[in-house]
């Protein structure tokens, strides 16, 4: 028997994708499937009850969904789950919003549509290093 086949493989970071829109769920899933554990949810509902079976180190959530927005689900989340690190995806950042995810120590990032993969793959990459510097430091 080699090394690698008594070796295991190393856990994948856990990650949660919130959107309405199947198809967008399957692209981010194709994306960050590789390097991550991904579950996905069709709603803020569907994604609070995932929530509270698994831990996940990063959420990203569309902001816009019927039965409640992106922004909102995330700050609930983070105060339950203060380590998990949450990005938002929106199709268009009103000054509000951009303000309310400034001040209001929510949100990771944020990602305006269309999102680049890369970018995306990059940004997960980076909220699950601050998940981890975020545990340590606890």
């Amino acid at each position: 028997m080699s090394a690698a086949e008594t070796k295991p493989a190393p856990k994948k970071d856990a990650v949660l994708i919130i959107d309405d829109e199947k198809s967008l769920l399957d692209v981010f899933s194709a994306a960050l499937s590789p390097r991550f554990d991904v579950m996905t949810a069709l709603s803020a509902r569907e994604a609070e009850f995932i929530l509270h079976k698994k831990s996940f180190k990063v959420v990203i959530a569309d902001h816009l969904m019927p039965g409640g927005n992106g922004m909102s689900f995330l700050v609930r989340a983070r105060e339950e789950f203060p380590h998990m690190q949450r990005i938002l995806v929106t199709g268009y950042m009103k000054p509000e919003m951009l303000m309310r995810s400034v001040n209001e120590p929510a949100l990771f990032r944020y990602l305006l549509k269309p999102v680049e993969l890369d970018e995306l793959l990059q940004v997960v990459a980076d909220a699950a290093k601050a998940h981890d510097m975020s545990v340590a430091a606890t």
